[in-house]
This record gives C-alpha cells, structure tokens and sequence, in this order.
C-alpha cells in the first residue's frame, strides 16, 4: 500500500456526494449521527439545535457540519433565517383601514354641509382621506340661520344627498328649530352638544383639565381665548387643529355625528 496509504485523488473524487443543508424548522425530525438521538426540533439555545424525543426528553446540539441524519441521509442544518413579520396595515386619522395607492375620486353630487370653516378644518383632519377615497366634499357654511332655503336650492335626491353638521343641536336651542325646518327624506342633519367645534376637541389632546366655563351673554370663543391667556381666536385655533392627530383626540358624539353623515352621503340608492 506503501508509507502514505492510498491517493487521495484516486477514484472518481469529483463525484463525491455534497453534504445538504436544511434549515432546522421546527418539527423536523432527524437523529444526531453520534449518538442516534432521534428527536424533533424544538428551538434553539445558545447556538445549538434542541431535539426533543418521543418521550419528551431534550438534548440539545450543535450544528455541525453533517451532523444530523434526515431519512438516513447526512445532513448540516442550519438555523432559519427570521421572517419578517407582516408590515402593519396602515391605518387613517378616523381609524378606517387606508387603502393605498388609490387616488382621490371626482366630486360625487352629494356633498356633506358644516357651519364653519373651523368644523371644515377639523373634519378634514380626521376623515379627509376617506372622503376622497369616496369623493365626498365637505363645504362650511356661514351659520345654519339659512338652512332651510340653502336646502332647497341645492335640491336634494336619490343620487344628490346631503348631510349636515350642526353644533350644539340639543332640546330646545335656536339650532334645534332651524333644523325641524329641514324635513327631505335625501338630507340628513346629525350635530353634537358642543357650542363650538372647538369644544368637541378633547382637553386632554391640548394639555388642559377642562375647556373654560365661559359667563353666559360673552361670546364663547373670546371667553375661551381670554381665560387660556390667547390674544387672537385665530391663533388658538391653530394651536388646537396642530393637536389633532386622530379620532382618538376628538370626543365621541362628534365621531357619531360625522361617521353617520358619511355612511348617508356614501349609500348606493336602491333601484328598482
């Protein structure tokens, strides 16, 4: 044979068989080639596979090269890459589920009416996106003392709804009355307790314990202002829409009033 054995180059040494590697998903069942240890795999620690046999038994290995059987056949495993976890599905200021890469709609002929161009600010800030996912436009108004007449000449109908916000639309206000006036099957006018849009902002959004109370006969945003130490309504305002970041940040009966508009505006009309 001689002093140095047998040539390693001899035979067909380029057909020698490569080793697999298998990713050690758990589950798998091989057998550590030393020791005939058969178990599946049940996690990792410290850099070696754990193996879990028939009894409940655990040995733990490490992955070495060939060193694991898979149906009687030498194996390397290796440790899984990690999966990423699924991208959260992004989600809009009002909390609707966002739906990317649609642009907005052309203007359907059924519009939502607020009475300002604050309560317009504030509706865009949280339902703006589905509004022009549905091709919705919100419009202010000057005040609601018009209403009725302002209905009729829009001429509502089955493809031509309305929808109206209106503030403070409680028992017995002047904003009550007005809208009883308003009486069309294909308008609908939903409103909130507070006197002022301003007020449906949570405190807390704006780092205060309450809105101040403001003496009966001043009017409320200047009380508002003069109690917060603000010179200018125009400059609060500012400030209370930067802290608006979402649904979270306004109070539920505005959420209710607006969600309910929208779903009246959006509905297909029957046909038939």
């Amino acid at each position: 044979m001689g002093r140095y054995g047998n040539d390693v180059l001899a035979g067909d040494w380029r057909r020698r068989k490569v080793t697999p590697t298998v990713d050690a998903e758990i589950d798998l069942v091989v057998e550590d080639a030393d020791s005939g240890f058969c178990g599946a795999v049940v996690g990792f620690e410290a850099g070696a596979v754990v193996l879990e046999d028939r009894h409940g038994r655990r040995r733990n290995f490490p992955l070495l090269p060939a060193a694991f059987l898979l149906d009687g056949e030498p194996v390397t495993l290796r440790r899984p890459a990690p999966t990423a976890a699924p991208a959260a599905r992004r989600r809009t200021a009002s909390g609707s589920i966002a739906v990317d890469g649609v642009p907005a709609q052309v203007a359907k002929a059924s519009r939502i009416w607020v009475e300002g161009v604050h309560d317009a600010a504030l509706v865009e800030r949280i339902w703006g996106d589905d509004l022009r996912i549905e091709g919705v436009v919100v419009q202010p108004l000057n005040g609601i003392d018009e209403l009725a007449g302002e209905v009729r000449d829009f001429a509502p109908g089955p493809t031509r709804r309305l929808g109206v916000l209106v503030d403070h639309l409680v028992p017995g206000s002047k904003e009550s009355r007005l809208v009883a006036a308003v009486t069309s099957p294909y308008v609908l006018v939903t409103g909130h307790p507070y006197v002022d849009v301003w007020q449906a902002v949570k405190p807390a959004a704006l780092g205060i314990r309450a809105w101040p109370v403001v003496p009966p006969g001043r009017p409320w945003k200047e009380g508002v202002c003069a109690a917060l130490g603000v010179d200018e309504p125009a400059v609060l305002w500012r400030h209370i829409l930067s802290k608006v970041d979402s649904f979270a940040d306004v109070e539920t009966p505005l959420i209710n009033a607006v969600e309910r508009l929208i779903d009246f505006v959006t509905t297909t009309p029957d046909v038939g």
